[in-house]
């Protein structure tokens, strides 16, 4: 069960900034990442999975009605984003980091890539989808395009984001305590 605590809500609240802040920019850029699920992660990492969906609801939900239309239709890619980094790394699931960030981005991958194919017919505001219409015009199946190229820039994204939020947990005070599973 999520405590709400003050200090858990400033932080819930500062995450969904940092999705979509950060979100805005990638996408502003055209780059072939998003790095919009960072809050989603780090909340997901500190108090567990719940509050990583929630971070990841809202922001797709806030992005999706203010700046990027696309965002609110890949809301449950946060959704994924925040359950899998909360049961992996929140209850610090004992294996190698790369099979950790690949069963965070395998969920979030198959849920985008239906998502592009049947509602938008493999174009989205991404950077990663002019890979998918390069690789569509040079002609590969379009269905398997947006996979392949989700799932690699998901994995890279995921890998990427995972990597900052966890040297960024590091940093604060009293870590440990923060990463470190209670007994029960």
């Amino acid at each position: 069960m999520l405590k709400k605590t003050t200090k858990t809500l400033v932080i819930m609240a500062l995450s969904i900034a940092l999705n979509i802040v950060v979100g805005n920019v990638v996408l502003l850029l055209k780059l072939p990442i998003y790095l919009d699920t960072l809050g989603t992660m780090l909340t997901s990492l500190l108090f567990g999975p719940i509050a990583g969906m929630s971070v990841g609801l809202a922001s797709g939900v806030i992005t999706g009605v203010t700046a990027d239309l696309y965002s609110l239709y890949f809301s449950p890619v946060q959704i994924a984003v925040g359950l899998m980094t909360g049961l992996l790394f929140h209850r610090q699931v004992a294996c190698p980091f790369w099979l950790k960030v690949l069963g965070v981005a395998l969920p979030g991958t198959l849920i985008a890539s239906s998502i592009t194919v049947l509602l938008f017919g493999g174009i989205t505001s991404s950077g990663s989808s002019l890979i998918v219409q390069l690789l569509t015009g040079l002609g590969l199946n379009q269905t398997l395009s947006v996979f392949l190229i989700q799932l690699v820039t998901d994995y890279a994204d995921r890998f990427i984001a995972l990597s900052l939020v966890l040297a960024t947990v590091r940093l604060l005070p009293g870590y440990r305590k923060l990463v470190t599973p209670k007994n029960k």
